[in-house]
Parts: C-alpha cells; structure tokens; sequence
C-alpha cells in the first residue's frame, strides 16, 4: 500500500489513531502542534521576520492551521498533500479564501511562498524521492524564504516506541538530524540552526524549563532544522 492509500484510509480517523499513539507521552497532539509552532514563532521574532505566506508541505487534514494562523501569524496557507482523503477533510474543517488545499500536483512551484512548514512526512516519503520533495520545496519559495523541517528523532527511544503504536508509522524510514541536514543542504539550502525538543514526558512536566536551554542536544523526541533558500 502506497503512503498516500494509507492515509487515504485513516483520513477520518487520523486523529484517534495519533491519540492512541502519543497517549503513553500523557499528552495531546494539540500540545505538541502548539508547542513546534510556537517554538517556530519564536525563531522567526529572533530573525525579525514575518512570514505572509505559508506551505504546510504534507498537510494531512489540516491539524496545523490553527496554530500557523494564531502563532505564526500568516495570511495565506496553501496546503500540499498526496491523500486525497485528507485534503477533503482538510478543506472541510479548515477551507477558506486564504486557506487552499491541493495535491502535489495541482500545484505549480513559483518562487512565491514565504515560508514552508513541514511536519513528519519525510519519513514517510521514499528514499529515492526525497530529493525531489525538497527541490519542489526549495522551487516554491521566494529568494531568503524559509524552510522549518520537523521531524522524529530516530536517537530518542520514545520516538521510536510512539511510531512503533501508530499504523501509519510503523514501516516508516526515519532520517536524523544530520541526514536531514545533508538533504537540505543538497537542494541548495543554508541551515540556520537545529533544535530539538519534547524531551519530557506529561509524567515529568515540571523539568520541562530546561528543555530551552538544552534544544541543541540530539536529545529531544522531535527536531526542527530551520533553513533559508539563498
């Protein structure tokens, strides 16, 4: 089964699924959308930069709209995704006149995107086709646009028993931080810096201050590496 037949199949149900996945971590997927766009929002004022528009590259069903809207701050968001499913869903929770959902292939990168925000998906995409991933990526952004790349951390062994519930995961080829960086890097990116995060678990929430000063130890369950197309 192809990844996006897949999601195509847990389309309605995507969010149980995840729920039942994340639920030994005690907490939601709410908590950790909220907590990699705000970590983003906060890389961004450190740039002094505010992005108009967005790419949700893999949208699924739209689950990051909110926060890119109410953290980030954007006008526009285009999400990109293979399942058509998904984009139904997506379009139905979320649709608006400066919110649009497409296939990959409706699409025309135009160098005309301010920033793109991507969240688990690599791992989902072949090995052989992630190069063209991030080129379609790197062609849709405008010069000095940025690219914020999460993704699980294979180092952390939480992040491996998580993926090891969720259906859609289990089979997944996970990249670290460095092969992430090498890919990006081979489209033609510059790595500004690369941070990761989600280090406590709900059970262990009151050590969670710590996590900030210790974001650029390979340590935590996700990663982000925040790049710029110059």
């Amino acid at each position: 089964m192809t990844d996006h037949q897949t999601f195509d199949q847990y389309a309605e149900d995507y969010d149980l699924a995840l729920a039942a996945g994340l639920s030994v971590s005690g907490e939601s997927k709410d908590y950790f959308a909220f907590g990699r766009l705000a970590w983003l929002s906060g890389c961004l004022r450190r740039l002094q930069v505010q992005p108009g528009s967005v790419m949700d590259f893999g949208c699924g069903t739209g689950s990051s709209v909110p926060f890119l809207l109410d953290l980030i701050g954007v006008e526009t968001i285009l999400g990109i995704d293979p399942s058509l499913k998904s984009l139904d869903v997506a379009k139905r929770m979320h649709g608006s006149d400066s919110i649009q959902f497409l296939l990959s292939d409706q699409y025309q990168p135009s160098e005309q995107i301010d920033l793109a925000f991507c969240n688990g998906v690599f791992h989902h995409i072949p090995l052989s086709e992630r190069a063209a991933a991030c080129n379609y990526i790197y062609r849709s952004l405008r010069p000095n646009g940025l690219f914020a790349l999460w993704e699980n951390n294979p180092w952390n062994p939480g992040t491996r028993y998580v993926m090891s519930r969720l259906p859609f995961d289990r089979d997944a080829i996970t990249l670290s931080a460095l092969e992430a960086q090498q890919m990006v890097r081979a489209a033609g990116f510059e790595v500004l810096r690369t941070d990761f995060l989600f280090l406590f678990p709900n059970s262990l929430r009151s050590l969670r201050w710590i996590e900030p000063h210790v974001s650029r130890l390979p340590f935590g369950a996700q990663y982000q590496v925040l790049c710029s197309k110059r």
